[in-house]
């Protein structure tokens, strides 16, 4: 093993180019710690928010950003006994978590502490779920289920279990609708995506097999469409990323004690325009959760799931580790042209 490892660091975060590229040593781990040799680092819109200033919660100045990554075990401390060198492994979105609910924003990787895209990464052992070692996913599908796959299990099973025949409406073809369209369809739910581009609906449709697509830039009272598509009932879950600009038409789309998961803050709406949540969510009956990824044990959870049921993850397209890719990488995710995960190959 070399000295030294390239580590990334953000400089500043008035845009991405605060994104710097570093040498320095190579940690080693103390008793109850492993060291990752990173292979694969899974983006999300939260790393372009803590780059660019718009993440609500304080960071880490000259942190190491991203959260999600998959690799090999190359060292472990004396008093590791569950993990060995040569292990294949994912590591906790919040090491701090082994199981419940997050304590507010708590230590997510990434942001208020260093994060992982670096060659090498030190982790508590308990943090380190090993994965199906001769499996068909690859890293980077791997390194997705840290904080997407969290969360949408988070979502569908984390308070009242996502039952077969139910289902499920995803907003947008991002990585967190994908990968709960998968989940849910595992699972024998059916699935409805919206999205505003008609090209994102049919690949989807195509590629992923959803059930039914709707374009909210023709029909912006989606929610009337979702009800229609039920027979009126309403969908049993919705996968809210939009947030305060879209919780209402979600109210409306839910049936009568439906669960709504909060995850994303994509098209806040004026506060002058804010709906009364409190009242039309009475209305319903309705479960509105705020989601903040999940727990070390949800993580062991998605990871048994995935490796059991051979499912594949939607890593749409994979950026190289110097520095130009790297900021390629980021552009692309800010851009919301993807559909599904984008990954950053370490090596």
């Amino acid at each position: 093993m070399s000295r030294e490892q390239i580590v990334y660091r953000l400089s500043h975060r008035r845009d991405i180019s605060g994104i710097t590229q570093h040498q320095e040593p190579i940690p080693k781990a103390s008793d109850h710690e492993v060291v990752m040799k990173t292979r694969s680092v899974a983006l999300n819109y939260r790393d372009i928010a803590v780059a660019t200033s718009a993440y609500p919660s304080p960071c880490k100045e000259n942190g190491v950003p991203c959260s999600d990554a998959a690799g090999d075990i190359v060292s472990v401390g004396p008093g590791v006994q569950n993990l060995s060198v040569g292990d294949k492994v994912v590591a906790a979105f919040d090491p701090t978590v082994l199981y419940g609910p997050r304590q507010g924003f708590g230590q997510g990787l990434g942001a208020m502490v260093d994060g992982v895209l670096r060659e090498h990464v030190l982790l508590p052992a308990t943090a380190v779920v090993k994965v199906k070692q001769h499996g068909e996913q690859t890293y980077g599908e791997w390194a997705s289920l840290v904080c997407t796959g969290v969360t949408c299990w988070n979502a569908l099973y984390g308070n009242v279990p996502l039952k077969p025949g139910q289902v499920v409406l995803c907003q947008g073809t991002g990585g967190v609708s994908i990968t709960t369209l998968i989940f849910a369809k595992a699972a024998g739910a059916t699935v409805i995506v919206t999205s505003s581009s008609d090209e994102k609906l049919e690949l989807v449709k195509t590629k992923y097999g959803v059930h039914h697509g709707i374009n909210y830039s023709k029909t912006p009272d989606w929610a009337e469409e979702a009800l229609k598509i039920t027979d009126g009932r309403g969908v049993d879950y919705v996968i809210e990323n939009g947030g305060s600009g879209t919780i209402a038409q979600s109210i409306k789309a839910i049936t009568y004690g439906g669960t709504i998961a909060c995850i994303g803050f994509l098209s806040p709406a004026n506060q002058e325009d804010m709906p009364n949540v409190a009242m039309l969510a009475m209305g319903k009956g309705a479960v509105v959760r705020g989601i903040q990824v999940g727990s070390v044990q949800m993580l062991q959870d998605v990871v048994r799931f995935v490796g059991e049921r051979g499912l594949r993850m939607p890593v749409e397209k994979e950026f190289g580790f110097d520095r130009e890719s790297v900021m390629q990488a980021y552009e692309y995710v800010k851009s919301g042209a993807h559909i599904g995960k984008v990954c950053i190959t370490v090596s």
